[in-house]
């Protein structure tokens, strides 16, 4: 009887994963990848220094601003109001700078 239970777990373990992988290894939001470690370094790739720092500024800029807001909700379309609410937030602090 033991071994048909632990049969039935394991088979049950395999379906999940076979029909779940996002449950077990959810895959990163463009949002959270960290600024610093995912760009690589630009030698070879034909990205100006200017354009790197650029995007590093934004994305630092956008991890600002989801710290200070709620968790990131699940709901596609929750979080379809989540990234405009961003992205709105993002625009006014930009337009907030001062040209230098």
């Amino acid at each position: 009887m033991f071994e048909a239970t632990l049969l039935f777990l394991f088979m049950f373990l395999i379906a999940a994963c076979a029909f779940f992988p996002s449950m077990l290894f959810p895959a990163k939001s463009p949002q959270q990848f960290d600024a610093t470690g995912d760009f690589g370094s630009n030698s070879g790739l034909g990205v100006s220094e200017d354009s790197t720092l650029q995007q590093n500024f934004l994305m630092h800029l956008q991890n600002e601003i989801e710290s200070a807001l709620f968790p990131r909700p699940t709901d596609s379309i929750l979080q379809r109001h989540y990234d405009a609410l961003v992205n709105a937030e993002l625009e006014n602090r930009l337009a907030a700078m001062p040209d230098s």
